[in-house]
């Protein structure tokens, strides 16, 4: 499907975004992805890739970071010649009611979740402008469409994805160039593995579909929406959460 395409993504090394990148490579691409800390977790991934015989490049970035952001969408088209499909993972929460939210609490969030997003898209565009082909999806959350309560932080961010993805939708069409959005409600990563029993068993009973999603779930509508099948959609967010949104 995306046999010799050059994609990147963001918060690769674990989780939703690991997922991502095994599903890319799968499909015939050739991935270059950021971690934050876990070298040890990126070079498992790298090795994945590189044994369903695609190319890797694990590279050690804060998003939160233009220049840093620049250096590895350069350092993708110079190992890799080009760039073709750009996946905004990488996110951060710090819950907390607002009364008891610090600034640096709010600030990282936004600063992780919603700048780190425009430093990547914005010097990946300038590429997809140029070659008038390119594809972006970006990995919001049903926070950002309904609230929730103790994520007024995270909520914004992810909320200001959402108007980032409609917007630059519209700006980049005449290019050839898709952006779409991802928005996942409860999903089985690390971030849930961590709450207690009880409150997972909670939450599972107040989803529609009975039970918290699976990562591999959300890569494949990433799959849909990089896909050639979806080359009529742009500017929409595909809502991944049993449907709990509708409650």
């Amino acid at each position: 499907m995306f046999k010799d395409k050059v994609a990147i993504v963001t918060g690769g090394s674990r989780g939703i975004g690991r997922e991502i990148v095994l599903m890319l490579a799968k499909n015939g691409a050739d991935v270059a992805f950021t971690y934050l800390t876990n070298k040890d977790a990126a070079e498992e991934v790298a090795l994945e890739i590189k044994k369903l015989g695609r190319r890797a490049l694990a590279m050690q970035v804060d998003t939160r970071d233009f220049d840093k952001s620049k250096e590895f969408i350069d350092r993708t088209k110079q190992e890799f010649g080009r760039l073709d499909i750009l996946v905004n993972n990488a996110g951060i929460t710090k819950d907390k009611a607002l009364m008891m939210m610090s600034k640096e609490d709010w600030l990282s969030v936004i600063d992780t979740n919603l700048n780190g997003l425009f430093n990547l898209a914005r010097n990946a565009v300038v590429t997809f402008l140029k070659q008038k082909s390119g594809n972006i999806v970006n990995i919001t959350s049903i926070t950002g469409i309904v609230g929730m309560a103790r994520q007024t932080n995270y909520a914004a961010s992810k909320a200001g994805i959402i108007g980032f993805t409609k917007a630059l939708a519209k700006e980049v069409a005449p290019y050839n160039i898709r952006v779409n959005a991802v928005a996942p409600g409860f999903i089985g990563t690390d971030m849930v593995a961590g709450l207690k029993e009880e409150y997972k068993k909670a939450l599972a009973e107040n989803i529609p579909l009975g039970r918290f999603g699976e990562p591999a779930e959300v890569a494949n509508a990433v799959k849909f929406l990089l896909s050639e099948e979806a080359r009529f959609i742009t500017g929409q967010v595909v809502v991944i959460d049993g449907g709990l949104s509708l409650k």
